[in-house]
């Protein structure tokens, strides 16, 4: 029987393995009988790793001459890390060619890089915290949020979006970029001077917990609606509860960076767009169920939060855009039996038990002492 030998069972190769097989050497009896300047003159080859490689080589050879079975080798950590590394980035690779130019199409789950800006130029939204950083606008405990990160979007669907984007999006590739301007009426609205309240300032502060108004202060009604106190003037204290950038066209610089394929990455990103920040998405433990059910089970460091919302909201979003796959999403909380602490009261007893144990046992010891004198 004729051992086949591959240069996978070479120890040490690593990403070398590509540029051997550049090279021609793409057999382990190649690289055995190598030169050493003609490995040397390789891309990313040096004398040290030319002479381990083709040692390693001439090993393997020897070891199957002489009929011995070669045992492949338990890879490194280093090796593992690099191995993974490179499977990551090759797939990467492979999925940017098969979408590349090609059209968005409804339902698609993608990620949109972008920048907002209002028409005199004002930055208010960006996608990562360099861009933050840079347009003057970081705040660390956003950032904490994960709010400097990609719009996770459903091409077509609404609520991801405003209606300008979402119209604009349709018609955009993947990995395009594009500069839109967006209408105030496509985007945060036109201003409505019904939404401006003028409320007198005795009765202002019986509202707001007896305390005065303030200019800028955020104000929210008892039907919800959430304003900002603009004016104070002859006795009034005036609401504005349009959105802050209603009646003005928003200028986007967009980009489609990526689709989103995989069905657990899909729900990461539907926690993520709830306000679970991205390192933490990871440790909620997700199990599908073949009767489409979906369980969730809560880390630890989530207990003790009030999740009622976020649980009911990501709910709705997963059964109403993940439909075909979720019917029921089920949220199991597991907490742990805690250690009971010992009352004074026990401890006091358990002291008295210890001490009488002791008293007996040096009892008997002068006990049996006495005997033994007395024999």
């Amino acid at each position: 029987m004729v051992l086949v030998m591959k240069l996978d069972d070479v120890k040490g190769l690593g990403k070398k393995q590509e540029v051997l097989i550049e090279a021609g050497i793409d057999t382990v009896e190649k690289l055995a009988n190598a030169k050493l300047d003609d490995l040397i003159n390789l891309k990313g080859i040096g004398k040290a790793t030319a002479e381990k490689i083709i040692e390693n080589a001439k090993q393997l050879l020897g070891s199957s001459a002489n009929g011995t079975t070669v045992e492949p080798k338990e890879p490194t950590l280093e090796e593992k890390l690099e191995k993974e590394i490179e499977e990551e980035f090759q797939k990467l690779k492979e999925k940017k060619e098969r979408l590349a130019g090609k059209k968005l199409e409804e339902g698609d789950f993608v990620l949109l890089k972008m920048t907002a800006k209002t028409q005199n130029g004002k930055i208010f939204r960006v996608s990562s915290e360099e861009d933050a950083k840079t347009a003057g606008i970081y705040e660390e405990e956003k950032a904490k949020q994960g709010y400097y990160t990609p719009e996770f979007v459903i091409v077509g669907k609404p609520g991801f979006l405003n209606e300008g984007l979402t119209e604009t999006l349709k018609d955009m590739n993947f990995f395009e970029k594009k500069s839109v301007r967006i209408p105030p009426t496509k985007a945060f609205g036109k201003r409505d001077p019904q939404k401006i309240e003028r409320i007198g300032i005795a009765k202002f502060r019986k509202l707001n917990d007896g305390k005065n108004p303030e200019y800028g202060q955020d104000f929210t009604n008892k039907k919800g609606q959430r304003g900002v106190i603009t004016n104070i003037i002859q006795g009034k204290v005036v609401i504005d509860y349009n959105h802050p950038l209603a009646g003005q066209s928003i200028d986007y610089n967009l980009e489609v960076i990526d689709k989103v394929e995989e069905f657990n990455e899909k729900i990461e990103y539907f926690m993520i767009s709830k306000g679970i920040p991205k390192e933490n998405a990871s440790e909620f433990t997700v199990n599908y169920l073949k009767d489409k059910t979906l369980e969730i089970t809560i880390p630890k460091m989530f207990l003790f939060q009030n999740l009622t919302y976020l649980k009911f909201g990501l709910a709705m979003d997963l059964q109403t855009h993940m439909g075909d796959e979720i019917e029921d999403v089920k949220f199991i909380e597991i907490y742990e039996k805690m250690p009971i602490p010992q009352t004074p009261a026990e401890s006091v007893m358990q002291k008295v038990e210890e001490y009488n144990k002791e008293h007996d046992h040096d009892h008997d010891h002068d006990h049996n002492h006495d005997k033994v004198g007395n024999d």
